[in-house]
């Protein structure tokens, strides 16, 4: 009865195991960290809209511009009278007529034209600036997703550790009990112990499919993708040269400078709407059949002065929004920057603390993994009971887990450290 008994517990423990070892599926390509970043920026539809936004600014120029150069368009117009107009036994509009002309239109004097070319000139800089954020986005949250990826590789490693302990105590004490030494509870202890192991370890594993999916989405794939943790250290900054480049560098502030100086470079150009315009227009013409007033061909040319006199406060109102876009720019300019400093001086704590803490947690770990191998030495010789074992086994258990947590924390801080810099990507 007890060799049956020691037989069913390791068949029980053995069938999570021999299913693990059958994937359904191939593995997942794995990626470094740098890797993973490039693909991103380059794959992900965040950047690649980011990218359509630059073309489409830069398109909003070349429209812009064209206001300011000369245009030429050909017409042509037919007409069909009833009959020929006839004054004094003489044609002066046949029933049939064709007329066609060439306008060629010469902006010679066009402020508020080159005030808007230029204005969409800055639009295309802040939507290259705001590009720029966006893959700075994109590479945040595919090295977050990176990082939180490889957190779960570590926590099944420490928790197949945790359950091989577990497996080999449970064989123990079942082999006692089948030889007559041990007792029954011992082994459904053992049993139990091992079961919560293999539990954690299974939540573990649906967390890392889980990681892998978002990595693999973040990267424009479509299938997941797994970490290289050949190149898993990350090389944060110092607190200074963080702080030193956090306003020159980062992405999202060179962003809201560049809007801002565009905003100020508008409010600055209201005085052009004031400004007269001046326009060549030169014509030759095609009359057929001539007219009295109209020859069979000829030209004209003309030279257009315009000057706004009033137009109903229009020009008033949109100084003063002009006004209030500026404020607004500077404003978010301003909060940008002391966001980003702020960023750079709570990730490099972050880190110093992060490190206390993954120091500390490892000597746990360590005394953790002492006291357990003493525990099971112990409880083979005779000298301790199954209880004292499951509880080293627990707080190994938690101390390796708590391992895991300390190093993906020291990790993300200084991820967040190299963020708040702007030297990624």
């Amino acid at each position: 009865m007890h060799g049956t008994l020691a037989a069913l517990c390791v068949a029980a423990s053995l069938a999570p195991a021999a299913a693990l070892a059958q994937p359904s599926t191939a593995a997942p390509a794995r990626l470094s960290l740098s890797a993973a970043v490039a693909r991103a920026v380059a794959r992900n539809p965040s950047a690649e809209v980011a990218r359509a936004e630059v073309r489409r600014a830069e398109a909003l120029v070349e429209a812009a511009r064209a206001a300011s150069l000369p245009t030429l368009t050909a017409n042509a117009v037919y007409t069909r009278l009833d009959d020929d107009r006839v004054l004094s036994g003489r044609v002066i509009a046949g029933a049939d007529q064709l007329a066609a002309n060439v306008t060629l239109t010469v902006p010679i004097v066009a402020p508020q034209r080159w005030a808007q070319w230029s204005h969409a000139r800055d639009n295309a800089a802040s939507a290259r600036a705001s590009a720029s954020e966006s893959r700075w986005l994109v590479a945040a949250a595919t090295a977050r997703a990176w990082l939180t990826a490889l957190a779960q590789r570590r926590s099944i490693e420490s928790l197949a550790r945790a359950r091989d302990a577990a497996r080999a105590h449970r064989d123990f004490a079942a082999a006692r009990f089948e030889g007559g030494v041990g007792n029954r509870v011992d082994v459904v202890r053992a049993g139990q112990e091992l079961a919560v192991t293999e539990a954690q370890l299974q939540s573990a594993l649906a967390g890392v499919a889980r990681a892998r999916e978002a990595l693999g989405v973040l990267l424009g794939a479509d299938d997941a993708v797994d970490v290289d943790e050949a190149a898993a250290e990350l090389t944060a900054p110092s607190e200074a040269a963080a702080l030193a480049s956090a306003g020159e560098s980062r992405p999202d502030v060179l962003s809201a400078r560049a809007r801002s100086e565009a905003a100020g470079r508008v409010l600055r150009d209201s005085w052009v709407d004031y400004l007269p315009t001046l326009t060549g227009v030169a014509q030759p013409f095609y009359q057929n059949p001539p007219t009295l007033t109209q020859p069979l061909t000829g030209w004209q040319a003309q030279v257009v002065l315009s000057l706004p006199l009033y137009d109903g406060g229009l020009r008033y109102g949109a100084r003063r929004e002009r006004e209030a876009l500026a404020e607004e720019s500077r404003l978010q300019l301003e909060a940008a920057t002391r966001q980003a400093r702020a960023d750079v001086r709570a990730a490099a704590a972050a880190v110093r603390q992060a490190d206390l803490a993954l120091d500390a947690a490892r000597d746990a770990a360590r005394l953790a993994d002492e006291t357990l191998t003493l525990a099971q030495e112990a409880y083979r010789g005779g000298t301790s009971t199954n209880l004292e074992v499951i509880d080293a086994e627990r707080r190994a258990r938690d101390a390796a887990t708590a391992v895991v947590v300390a190093e993906d924390a020291a990790r993300q801080g200084r991820l967040e450290l190299i963020l708040a810099s702007g030297r990624l990507p």
